[in-house]
């Protein structure tokens, strides 16, 4: 066995996988990806692109819709590359530096996703519980700074795990389980001891994920208790359809999170392929359904997206 590290005159690649077991379905399994990542691309751009044209979007719920849907944006374009390149073109070597920066920005703009899921939570919060101190809680630059603390602290928990990730070696086996460089999948190829990647690893999951998850339920615990004080049930609805976009976009978000860490964890005698799916449903899955939850659900979004394509088509 033969050990690569940074210093070694080899070049150090990796060779990324589409779905085990099924390389002979790549081509047609590729197909439903292909769309899916179309969608993701085109609705979170559609959602974008209205709230920074309407100036009657021009309000904290849609500012961090938008904060939602870039970050969305982003984590699909930074998979979409290797996963396309692997299941059209067999395109399975990636090198380590491209490797290490594609889960710096997978799992950074997942962890993105997270905070600004509980900035939501917190804006639907003050919303509610405190609607006349609505505006002069959440201004412009108020809600710059929310967007910043996020940046910051998932700049933060990743510059660690990304640098002691630099400092492994890694064996002759540098086949990967997935169509794109995931942390744990990538330590578990080291020669090296990788309990420190590990544990930096959990820490940077349980900082963000594990800190914002119990967020966002104290957060609707407070709304749930102002919302049954509200006399008229008619009132009471209201309150709770103004979150329904919300918790589904935190349903979407973190039941295939727990599912795919729920496999991981006691799937073993699943077969291979099974986790790959699941890896890229939790990848596919937010991207793709939620422009279409808040373009269903919330009527502004609703009518600013209808107005735009009756522009576009009157143009044509």
């Amino acid at each position: 066995m033969w050990v690569l590290n940074n210093t070694s005159t080899q070049p150090l690649t990796f060779l990324l996988t589409g779905i085990p077991g099924l390389r002979a379905a790549q081509i047609w399994v590729s197909i439903p990806v292909c769309l899916l990542y179309a969608v993701a691309l085109s609705g979170n751009s559609m959602i974008l692109f209205v709230v920074l044209r309407e100036q009657s979007l021009h309000e904290p719920m849609y500012y961090f819709l938008s904060m939602l849907s870039a970050t969305d944006l982003s984590l699909s374009l930074c998979t979409l590359s290797t996963t396309l390149g692997v299941f059209w073109f067999e395109a399975r070597e990636i090198n380590l530096n491209a490797c290490i920066a594609q889960m710096f920005f997978l799992h950074g703009f997942t962890f993105m996703e997270s905070g600004v899921l509980l900035a939501m939570a917190f804006d639907r919060f003050v919303a509610i519980c405190d609607p006349l101190r609505y505006t002069s809680i959440l201004t412009n630059a108020r809600i710059a700074q929310i967007g910043m603390s996020m940046l910051t602290r998932n700049v933060a928990v990743m510059l660690p795990v990304v640098l002691f990730v630099k400092r492994l070696s890694f064996c002759s086996s540098t086949v990967l389980s997935h169509s794109y460089c995931y942390h744990v999948d990538l330590i578990q190829l080291s020669c090296t001891d990788n309990r420190i990647s590990s544990i930096l690893g959990l820490f940077a999951l349980f900082s963000t994920t594990g800190f914002d998850c119990p967020g966002i339920l104290l957060s609707y615990v407070l709304i749930i208790r102002s919302v049954l004080s509200i006399a008229s049930i008619e009132g009471r609805q209201k309150a709770f359809n103004t979150c329904v976009s919300h918790i589904s976009a935190v349903a979407i978000f973190y039941i295939p999170l727990i599912s795919l860490s729920l496999v991981h964890r006691y799937g073993h005698s699943a077969p291979p392929f099974v986790h790959t799916i699941m890896a890229n449903i939790f990848l596919l899955i937010p991207p793709v359904l939620n422009p279409i939850i808040y373009s269903v659900k919330t009527k502004e979004i609703q009518k600013a997206v209808i107005k735009v394509l009756i522009q576009k088509q009157i143009q044509i």
